[in-house]
């Protein structure tokens, strides 16, 4: 049985519904993707702030990434 993911959100310890694909362009090649996993209260908060930053590549639920990552 696996583990529900927890929400990157600092304190948070909700499960993670939402996948938050991110690149820093100074430090990563363009293909590599980081990754935050949030909860339906902090996905806004998180897409922002990695937003604001140029950082935020794609938000995808956590089902649709696991599945894709199957796939591969």
């Amino acid at each position: 049985m696996s583990e529900t993911p927890i929400c990157s959100a600092k304190g948070c310890r909700a499960g993670a519904v939402w996948v938050l694909a991110w690149n820093n362009p100074k430090i990563h090649t363009p293909e590599r993707r980081k990754t935050w996993i949030a909860c339906e209260e902090h996905r806004e908060h998180l897409s922002q702030f990695l937003g604001v930053r140029g950082f935020l590549k794609d938000v995808v639920p956590l089902r649709e990434w696991e599945d894709s990552a199957a796939d591969r």
